[in-house]
């Protein structure tokens, strides 16, 4: 993953005031945490550093390593660990990409990795490990890319992935769906997205201007894990969102002491519900190197799934489901 967020692009004024946390003893600094609190060394980490937005960092609460949003960006030492079963590519990805960055794994849709950046590193990134370097579809002005969905009249939805499609400036993103709205048989537009949540600054006039004006149909899919990541920032930005005429879900990753339990499954599916936001997936972890301390067991998430239904109505029940590699569609777990 690339380590800057702004992709080259110059970025919105708001973003150039939205300096993100890069150093562990800082983050500790800010939180009252002991200074001693073990880290993954420097050359361990140096392909994946910390980056946190200050934003959410005011979010964690202080004084509490086992914070939920403090755990998910902490580069700690069990990161180290070489655990069997778990991957560069956890999902297979490098097997089905196309040139200029084009994934096309499932019938009727492609995920284009439009850029490398984040704004924001999740220590339980799957494409942690991933060669952006080699694989942007932004090289060469999108024309590969393009080209790719172009040739294949059977996409009708793309989804914009990356990193995370916000981290690109307006300017090229909107060049980007731009070039997507003349393709004739592509008729929905997916973004899939943490920065709304974690820097909800970027969703700005001059992003909901053009996001209103495209002729493609608008799914905002977000990544929130734990319902104390939703502030009124986060649901001012859902709003924005919403107003542009966009369908909003929400995926989650099950992470082992961070949103493992039904108490804080259920508060998470209400609190979105209440911004306007309906659970869609609640992923198994995707196993990639690094990230084995996070996992919670298929039999555990099952039992999960089973207390949130008895608990919610239907609509605020996520589907849990595991990506597996060559499978034709998510693997679910419950319905």
């Amino acid at each position: 993953m690339g380590i800057d967020m702004h992709d080259g692009s110059a970025p919105p004024a708001a973003w150039q005031r939205a300096a993100a946390v890069t150093s562990p003893a800082e983050l500790l600094s800010l939180l009252g945490l002991d200074p001693r609190l073990p880290a993954l060394d420097f050359e361990r980490r140096r392909d994946f550093p910390l980056r946190v937005p200050r934003g959410f960092v005011e979010r964690m609460r202080r004084g509490d390593p086992h914070d939920p949003l403090f755990l998910q960006v902490w580069p700690a030492t069990a990161e180290a660990a070489q655990a069997a079963g778990y991957a560069a590519d956890a999902v297979g990805d490098l097997a089905r990409l196309k040139q200029g960055g084009v994934i096309h794994k499932y019938r009727g849709r492609a995920l284009l990795i439009a850029t490398g950046a984040c704004a924001v590193h999740c220590r339980y990134c799957f494409r942690r490990h991933f060669p952006y370097g080699d694989t942007l579809a932004s090289r060469g002005g999108w024309r590969d890319a393009l080209a790719q969905l172009e040739a294949d009249a059977s996409i009708e939805e793309v989804i914009l992935s990356g990193g995370d499609p916000l981290s690109l400036a307006d300017d090229k993103l909107s060049a980007l769906v731009a070039g997507l709205e003349r393709i004739p048989h592509v008729r929905r537009l997916r973004l899939h997205t943490r920065t709304a949540v974690v820097l909800p600054e970027r969703v700005d006039e001059a992003l909901t201007t053009w996001l209103t004006r495209t002729r493609l149909q608008k799914v905002v899919v977000l990544h929130v894990n734990h319902a104390n990541e939703i502030d009124p920032a986060v649901t001012d930005a859902i709003a924005r969102l919403r107003g542009c005429g966009a369908t909003l879900l929400n995926q989650s990753v099950l992470l082992r002491r961070v949103n493992d339990s039904c108490e804080t499954l259920a508060l998470l599916s209400e609190r979105l519900f209440d911004c306007g936001v309906l659970p869609y997936y609640l992923h198994l972890l995707d196993r990639v190197q690094g990230a084995e301390h996070f996992e919670v067991d298929e039999t555990t998430g099952v039992r999960l799934m089973a207390e949130l239904a008895a608990r919610l109505p239907g609509y605020l029940v996520p589907r849990l489901a595991r990506e597996l590699p060559g499978a034709p569609a998510k693997t679910l777990l419950s319905w």
